[in-house]
């Protein structure tokens, strides 16, 4: 190996080792490791920040813009609020709800198909008195299959068809996955819908007779002593009775910052001390009614309260891209910013011990926050975060329906035949949902997620710079050594299973950028056609069902779910396997050596 190469594949293993060990965030490993390729010499400083100019960011950024656009418009409500129905069997629901995941995700980005069809089964599974649990996985799973139909359904296609472009001299068009990816998204949509739904952990089966979002409406809340409350000087163990009838758990109590444990249910109350509870938002409210007691930012509740804003509870979830992941709501300014009071916390039964609102949060986490009433929608896309069920964000322009439907499908329309370039015809849609007041143009930039933006702009050149060192030549000349002697179908085999193990564990957008090279380069040694190894790490990048950090879909679901990490590859692996037998011959069926 060059020197070049060397410090290629250290970069490289330095990434891949951060991404499993996930202390840092994507897209600041990918950014550092772009920097430290500048500096070793590897990346030409002139292109270091090519990748934030390639097509793929750019069409990445669109795709995003153009589904909030579609959202607003009431495109998306016009299907889902005519066709769900809560009284249905959970197959039919499952096979009903991935149908609609799955055709959106082919016109949509997957993730932003499934933040709007995320609160819908959510309700729907309340309302049938069933656990979320047992629907949120399939209809996961069917977004992530529904995106691998068309160019803009998935990044990794987007990736595919751009690195295309620069080896082969033309891209894949709109609709050249849609043969394979059919095939593949209809076998995987039938296993879930019939079968994979079962295989779900019993837990979560057991949990149906009970409220359907008891363990994800379940907050640890602080409410405190106000300075003039008839409750000073009695003992917490006092409490207990309302708390009882308020359908309330006490875990605790806070004086002066600090926890109290053991005599707690002894200790006499005192002035803004604060009470830890775990309870619904309803018997939240119902226990702070009956004893009088405050929220734990009282100062910004009498704030709110002068200047005559309405109050409202809303739940939203926190995501990887949230404002508010990895910091705490002080942190961020939530209550000077926004007017927001952080009341309660969420975390998949565990037990949240120091402050709420100095409590760092993560992502999956639901949040309990009290808001002015008409402004529930701005806080909760400032926060970048999902509203729950039907009482956060719900900004829509009905009457705009056909007229942003007209404009995303002429777009789609003009890039599959040719006549406009694919980014341009999704920027003109951009512009026309700003002109005709579909989206607001201050909107526009809360609905890029930038950290992917950060993370393509990174590795794009890093790729470049692995294939022009040679050193996707030679990973192509290891795994070609391995299977030396095997039948073409088996070389593409072991190649998707490679590309898929690597998608379980890192992002799919870096994979897509490493092993379609490689995939390039092992045809060309083999002096075949070059799509059909693109087509195999294009499906394979994309299903990554045995984890929950393996897509963002799946980690998406990890709290309102309910699930553990555990919990997927029950599912998942029998879907994976299924995906790579019907896919190796429907690939060489459509795209031959």
């Amino acid at each position: 190996m060059t020197t070049d190469q060397i410090i290629l594949f250290s970069l490289f293993g330095g990434v891949f080792v951060f991404l499993l060990w996930g202390k840092f965030r994507y897209d600041l490993v990918a950014f550092t490791a772009l920097l430290l390729g500048v500096v070793a010499g590897v990346i030409p400083t002139k292109a270091a920040f090519s990748g934030f100019g390639h097509p793929a960011t750019i069409v990445v950024a669109l795709v995003l813009v153009v589904s909030a656009g579609l959202v607003r418009s009431g495109a998306v409500f016009l299907i889902t609020r005519t066709l769900v129905d809560a009284s249905r069997s959970l197959g039919a629901h499952i096979a009903l709800m991935g149908a609609i995941g799955g055709l959106l995700s082919g016109f949509m980005n997957n993730v932003a198909a499934l933040a709007l069809l995320m609160p819908v089964d959510i309700q729907t599974a309340r309302k049938a008195k069933r656990a979320p649990g047992l629907s949120l996985m399939p209809l996961s799973f069917a977004t992530i299959l529904g995106g691998m139909v068309t160019l803009i359904g998935t990044p990794p296609n987007i990736i595919i068809a751009t690195i295309r472009e620069d080896s082969l001299g033309a891209p894949f068009a709109m609709f050249d996955f849609a043969p394979v990816g059919i095939v593949v998204a209809l076998a995987g949509l039938a296993f879930v819908a019939l079968v994979g739904w079962r295989l779900i952990p019993q837990n979560k089966s057991a949990q149906a007779s009970r409220d359907p979002l008891e363990d994800i409406a379940n907050y640890i809340a602080e409410l405190t002593i106000p300075a003039d409350s008839k409750h000073i000087g009695k003992r917490l163990s006092e409490f207990y009775e309302t708390a009882d009838k308020s359908d309330v758990a006490i875990l605790g109590l806070v004086r002066d910052g600090k926890r109290r444990y053991g005599t707690a249910r002894s200790t006499e109350l005192a002035a803004n001390d604060a009470l830890l509870l775990e309870a619904t938002p309803d018997a939240l409210d119902e226990f702070r009614a009956a004893l009088s007691l405050d929220f734990a930012e009282t100062k910004r509740q009498e704030a709110l309260r002068a200047d005559g804003h309405g109050l409202s509870m809303i739940e939203v979830v926190v995501t990887e891209e949230s404002r508010i992941a990895g910091k705490t709501a002080v942190a961020i300014g939530l209550g000077w910013r926004q007017n927001t009071v952080l009341m309660g916390i969420s975390r998949q039964g565990q037990k949240i011990k120091s402050h709420i609102r100095k409590t760092e949060l993560r992502a999956g986490d639901i949040l309990l926050l009290l808001v002015p009433s008409e402004q529930s929608g701005q806080v909760t896309e400032w926060l970048g975060a999902l509203p729950l069920a039907e009482r956060g964000l719900s900004v829509t322009e009905e009457k705009k329906v056909w007229l942003g439907i007209g404009m995303f499908a002429a777009a789609v329309v003009a890039a599959s035949l040719g006549l406009v370039y694919l980014p341009v015809a999704l920027g003109l849609v951009v512009v026309g949902f700003v002109l005709t007041k579909i989206l607001p143009i201050s909107d526009i930039y809360n609905h890029i997620s930038w950290p992917v933006v950060v993370l393509l702009g990174s590795m794009i050149p890093l790729g470049a710079a692995l294939e022009t060192s040679g050193g996707t030549e030679l990973i192509s000349g290891w795994l070609l050594t391995m299977t030396e002697g095997m039948a073409p179908w088996a070389i593409l085999t072991i190649l998707m299973i490679v590309t898929m193990t690597l998608s379980d564990v890192l992002n799919n957008t870096a994979t897509t950028i490493v092993a379609a090279p490689i995939a390039i380069q092992m045809a060309t040694t083999l002096g075949v056609n070059p799509d059909p190894f693109l087509m195999v790490v294009a499906v394979a990048a994309s299903c990554a069902f045995l984890t929950p950090i393996g897509h963002k879909n799946n980690t998406l679901i990890l709290g309102p779910g309910g699930y553990r990490f555990g919990d997927y590859w029950r599912m998942g692996l029998p879907l994976e396997i299924i995906v790579v037998v019907v896919s190796i011959p429907a690939i060489l069926f459509f795209w031959p050596l």
